[in-house]
C-alpha cells in the first residue's frame, strides 16, 4: 500500500554538475531512493540532475549523505555534489558558512563554507583523502590505449582511470566511457597554465557530465605525479567544461575548491510505501 505526496527538493550545481538534494524524512529503503533518483534526474521526464543526494539517517554523525547517480544507481562519494549538499543544509540552518564533518559511503568528508558576493554562490573546499593506486579495471583493453600513454587507476572512495591525451577535444569521450561504464574515466591534457590540467570526463551511472569533483581530485594527483603540471603555491587548476577547480596536492590529503550554486526549489510527486519507516 502507498500514500501519494508530493517530496521538497532543492536544485545546486558544481560547475555545471547537477544535483537533487533532499533534506527531507524520505523512506530508508535503498530500492526507492534509487527508483526516485531515475526519475527525478531525468533529463525529458523529470526535473533533470546528475544525481540525487540525500540526507540519511546516522547515529554517530550528524549529517550523513547518500548519492545515486541519474540511472539510479548508488555512488560512494561526489565532489561537486558534497558542495551542493552542504550548501543545502547551510540554506535549511540559515547559515552562509561554516565547518560540515559530512559521513559518505566513502568515508568522513569535511566541507569548509565560505559566502560570496552572489547570495545564491557559496564556495567550499572538501576533504578528499588520498588517492590510492587501482588495479587496472575489468575491460580496459577495449579502449585499446597506447601503451607509451600515461594512463592511472586510483580511488577517491570511488574508482577513476585517468588518462593523459594531446587534446581533450579531439577524443571520442562517449564512445571510450561507453567501453568501462563501471568506472569514472577522465582524459587530461597538460595546460594552458603550468600549474594547470584540462579535463574531461565520463562518469559511472551518468555519462559525459561539464564537471567531477572526484575525478578533479584524481586527475591533479596524478597529473603532479607524472609532472603533467607543477603545483603553484601548493595547487593545481582543473579546468573542465563546466568550469575551473582548484585541488590542494601539498600532501597525501587532496583539497578540492569550487563553488555550488543555488538554483531552485522543486516539489516532486512521490508515492511513500506504508510499510517502509522513514529514515
Amino acid at each position: 500500500m502507498t500514500t501519494a505526496g508530493t517530496l521538497a527538493l532543492t536544485k545546486h550545481h558544481g560547475l555545471g554538475n547537477d544535483f537533487l538534494v533532499c533534506l527531507a524524512p524520505t523512506p530508508s529503503d535503498s530500492a526507492w531512493r534509487s527508483e526516485l533518483a531515475r526519475h527525478g534526474c531525468h533529463r525529458r521526464r523529470g526535473i533533470g540532475a546528475d544525481g540525487m543526494l540525500f540526507l540519511a539517517g546516522g547515529a554517530d554523525h550528524e549529517w550523513v549523505m547518500e548519492l545515486y547517480n541519474a540511472d539510479g544507481s548508488r555512488a560512494e562519494m561526489s565532489g561537486n555534489g558534497i558542495r551542493c549538499f552542504v550548501q543545502a543544509l547551510a540554506m535549511e540552518l540559515g547559515v552562509d558558512h561554516g565547518t560540515f564533518p559530512v559521513l559518505t559511503d566513502a568515508g568522513l568528508r569535511v566541507v569548509e563554507v565560505s559566502a560570496t558576493d552572489d547570495p545564491n554562490t557559496v564556495m567550499a573546499s572538501v576533504s578528499m583523502g588520498a588517492a590510492e593506486p587501482l588495479g587496472e579495471p575489468h575491460g580496459w583493453h577495449r579502449l585499446e590505449c597506447d601503451p607509451m600513454r600515461p594512463v592511472s587507476h586510483v580511488s577517491m572512495g570511488n574508482p577513476h582511470s585517468i588518462v593523459a591525451v594531446d587534446d581533450v577535444a579531439a577524443v571520442d569521450l562517449g564512445r571510450l566511457g561507453a567501453l568501462v561504464p563501471h568506472v569514472n574515466l577522465e582524459i587530461v591534457a597538460a595546460g594552458p597554465e603550468a600549474n594547470g590540467i584540462t579535463m574531461r570526463v565520463h562518469e559511472r551511472g551518468a555519462g559525459i557530465t561539464e564537471a567531477c569533483g572526484t575525478g578533479a581530485a584524481a586527475a591533479a594527483s596524478v597529473a603532479a605525479t607524472w609532472g603533467l603540471a607543477s603545483p603553484l603555491q601548493g595547487e593545481i587548476l582543473v579546468h573542465m567544461d563546466g568550469g575551473d577547480a582548484r585541488v590542494k596536492v601539498n600532501g597525501p590529503e587532496l583539497v578540492l575548491i569550487g563553488p555550488s550554486v543555488f538554483v531552485g526549489r522543486v516539489e516532486l510527486p512521490v508515492r511513500v510505501p506504508s510499510e517502509v519507516t522513514n529514515a
